[in-house]
């Protein structure tokens, strides 16, 4: 045997459809496709369409909730710090806050997101450490180092009032300024 006389066996793969033939080859004129309307053109593959039966993405339920109003922390490991204070960037006994922590690569790239302080490793030093959250087992092990963890308040950000409302001051202050030279 050799590969050159490898074939199918004769009937397993059926011959091409020859479409738009004629009439009499039953896929003449419109090959098959119907007539007019969007899937008698080329290049169309309805999605989702499950041919009438109730479609995958509506037969499962949903499910899921993002909450658009939670605060997304940075996390920060207590190991972390550690290897930060062992390779000499952190300085024993030293207060340590988010800026720090950015400036000696603790935290990466990404600033401007309130740090959370997690108790995943170890410390040995104290610190004094300011983040916006701490979990229970990170303040048990910077405390049980000599340390001490601030957590700052909440920072309440001043929202910008829309033009509305900017408009709406304007007319009333122009209204009680008619009022006044009236009387």
């Amino acid at each position: 045997m050799k590969l050159t006389e490898i074939a199918d066996n004769a009937g397993s793969r059926p011959s091409r459809m020859r479409v738009g033939r004629g009439i009499g080859s039953g896929k003449g004129k419109t090959s098959g496709r119907g007539v007019k309307g969007q899937k008698a053109r080329s290049g169309v593959a309805v999605k989702g369409f499950e041919g009438g039966q109730m479609p995958i993405h509506r037969r499962l339920p949903k499910g899921g909730f993002k909450n658009l109003f939670r605060t997304a922390y940075l996390p920060v490991n207590l190991g972390k710090i550690q290897a930060a204070v062992e390779a000499g960037r952190i300085a024993a006994g030293a207060s340590v806050n988010a800026a720090i922590l950015a400036e000696t690569g603790v935290l990466g790239l990404r600033r401007g997101f309130p740090v959370r302080l997690l108790g995943d490793g170890e410390i040995k030093v104290a610190l004094t450490i300011e983040v916006d959250a701490a979990s229970d087992t990170a303040i048990a092990a910077v405390e049980a180092a000599g340390g001490k963890v601030v957590i700052i308040p909440k920072r309440v950000v001043a929202r910008k009032e829309g033009k509305k409302a900017e408009r709406r001051k304007t007319q009333i202050a122009k209204r009680e300024a008619r009022e006044a030279a009236r009387a």
